[in-house]
């Protein structure tokens, strides 16, 4: 198993530029040390295998979630493998420590521009408003959220500009674990769900 795995879901990867470039620059990366699970070729019915998910998670070191941003969020196949595979028990909550002390990074592209993510933009908020919910999810799993790589205007991103950020999204996976971010002392709150935050079976269920 890969210490890095890559999580990628694009619902059109045929029409993409940028994450089609990311995925093909960890090609040239050494045999062995990423894996990419496209979450769209691999479940086009939308029947996740949560067991085989996990079991490539438990064994990686950094997880990477690659996806444009839709509706100020993830793409719907990617929401789906999240409630499925952080399963309470597995990721969280009592006895959920399988991931604890990994890290999570998040590469993602915007179709609208830097400039739009701001209160006087249309998008209102800056880019990292959106992302409370991606770094409370990592807390709650035990991950380290590490800062994101965003390219944002995607739809209007050279060539060139798409291919240096394909570069340096490459870079970034050959040097891990040499990141200057992970010198720095980890300061995310722990977060532990108590056994009685979920209901337990009814009598139906027992």
């Amino acid at each position: 198993m890969a210490e890095i795995v890559v999580i990628a879901a694009h619902p059109q990867i045929e029409h993409s530029r940028v994450t089609r470039a990311l995925l093909r620059a960890t090609q040239a990366l050494p045999a062995g040390r990423v894996a990419v699970r496209d979450l769209y070729a691999l479940y086009p019915d939308y029947y996740i295998d949560t067991a085989a998910e996990q079991a490539a998670l438990a064994a990686a070191r950094l997880v990477v979630w690659l996806h444009p941003v839709h509706w100020y969020s993830m793409p719907p196949l990617m929401k789906l493998w999240l409630d499925e595979v952080f399963a309470f028990g597995w990721a969280y909550g009592p006895g959920g420590q399988a991931l604890r002390g990994k890290s999570l990074w998040l590469a993602a592209s915007t179709g609208g521009s830097e400039d739009s993510y701001r209160p006087d933009g249309h998008n209102r908020y800056f880019f990292d408003a959106f992302l409370h919910p991606y770094e409370q999810t990592a807390a709650l799993a035990g991950l380290r959220w590490l800062p994101p790589l965003v390219l944002h205007g995607a739809h209007r991103a050279g060539d060139a500009d798409i291919a240096a950020h394909a570069a340096l999204f490459a870079e970034r996976l050959a040097a891990w674990p040499a990141w200057p971010e992970l010198a720095e002392p980890d300061d995310t709150a722990a977060c532990d769900v108590p056994a009685d935050a979920r209901p337990g079976p009814t009598v139906a269920e027992a």
